[in-house]
């Protein structure tokens, strides 16, 4: 699941309508960083911290599927980063469609 509503409305429950979009641009800015950062790295340390990173990010805005293939990387599978940028941009197109 790109995208998980249940979590996403919790998530905004627990933050409040005012706190939400910037709890929301925080991560997407964030998480594009690490995502492009990942686009060179070749430090299976620094791959690792970073998809513990963008795993937990990913699990706290409802996005299963990129918390699925950022946990398999951490845990030392080789890292797609085409696969990742891909899965990462339709999961915020996903999420930003769910009308805030």
């Amino acid at each position: 699941m790109l995208v998980n509503p249940a979590r996403v409305e919790a998530l905004r429950q627990e933050i409040g309508e005012d706190g939400f979009p910037e709890v929301l641009e925080m991560f997407l800015s964030e998480s594009a960083q690490v995502v492009a950062r990942l686009q060179e790295a070749d430090d299976p340390a620094a791959i690792s911290a970073d998809m513990h990173f963008l795993k937990g990010s990913a699990l706290t805005m409802g996005l299963d599927d990129l918390a699925t293939f950022c946990l398999t990387a951490e845990q030392g599978a080789a890292l797609d980063p085409v696969a990742l940028a891909d899965l990462f941009e339709r999961s915020r197109a996903s999420l930003l469609a769910l009308r805030f």
